[in-house]
């Protein structure tokens, strides 16, 4: 199971990795014999890790602590530096919050995010997950203004064993959650997903919406949600950090999804936001498959950005 954790985290974050990798090379390259570190290394690998979309803040935070620990030190090369800068990053990297679960009822999670953020089938693949644990999972399709996703989540939820709750087009979001809240409560659910419409931050109407949600599900199943989880479209980069700065004035969000990693240059985002906002991420989405929406594991995850293509550094 770790060897394709690894694996899959490698092979979707391939293109960061080989431009980060390139980034270090050129500074220190391999076979150079080595290389004492200075002021000016520093500020080029700061540069590198705000390239590879860690962020201005990170990166001068990073070049701080490496610059306290290495300066004047011999590096013997590229691969040196670059465990060093692993164990630098696992360092600044928040703890996962203790889940949550309710002493009787099922653990309500949130679902929120603005749109095309991959929200919906995220929503799908944490039921089919959980159903595959054996938890019986309901799930609130209460992005009632668009019928595509109510239609992705009934696929979904056909092919997990998990039941739907579903109203009319346009219907009260927070009156389907609400119902939803109910059916699981009743049938004596383990899990209720409730998937949120894809709202656009900045919209003040849209996110009342979202606390209403909240409240609906809460009359029914005290102490809900227990888990808020904002899903961020990866390849959007810092535009992601702003997203989530939103959404956690609004509700609180207790951990990050960050979807759509494979294939982009911007797989630095993950440890980025989660530094700068203090919120774990707790998923990673590397496709389209059920089993692509991974746990977060943060030394997996920096090697998956650091590792030469031959393996451990």
């Amino acid at each position: 199971m770790l060897g394709r954790l690894r694996d899959t985290i490698r092979n979707g974050l391939r293109k960061t990795r080989e431009s980060l990798r390139e980034r270090i090379g050129t500074i220190l390259p391999a076979g150079s014999g080595g290389r004492e570190v200075d002021a000016a290394m520093l500020d080029e690998l700061e540069e590198a890790l705000v390239l590879a979309d860690l962020g201005a803040e990170l990166a001068m935070e990073l070049r701080d602590g490496l610059e306290e620990k290495v300066l004047g030190k011999k590096v013997s090369g590229p691969d040196e530096l670059a465990r060093m800068l692993e164990e630098e990053l696992l360092a600044l990297l928040p703890p996962p919050f203790p889940e949550v679960r309710p002493e009787s009822g099922p653990r309500v999670t949130l679902l929120v995010g603005v749109n095309g953020s991959g929200k919906t089938t995220t929503t799908g693949k944490l039921a089919a997950r959980w159903a595959r644990e054996g938890k019986k999972v309901v799930v609130a399709a209460a992005d009632t203004f668009r019928a595509a996703a109510v239609e992705q989540l009934v696929v979904w939820g056909e092919r997990a064993g998990a039941r739907v709750i579903r109203a009319r087009h346009g219907a009260d979001p927070a009156a389907v959650a609400f119902d939803a809240a109910k059916a699981a409560a009743a049938s004596g659910a383990d899990e209720l997903l409730v998937d949120t419409a894809g709202r656009l931050h900045n919209k003040k109407p849209l996110m009342d919406e979202l606390a209403k949600i909240s409240r609906s599900v809460s009359k029914t199943i005290p102490g809900a949600p227990h888990d808020t989880l904002l899903v961020l479209d990866g390849t959007t980069g810092r535009n992601a950090i702003l997203q989530a700065r939103e959404f956690a004035r609004v509700t609180p969000v207790t951990g990050l999804v960050l979807t759509k990693l494979d294939g982009t240059a911007r797989g630095g985002v993950a440890i980025a936001i989660g530094r700068e906002l203090g919120l774990p991420v707790r998923y990673v989405g590397m496709g389209e498959g059920e089993g692509d929406l991974l746990d977060f594991d943060a030394r997996e995850y920096v090697r998956g950005l650091l590792e030469p293509a031959g393996g451990a550094a």
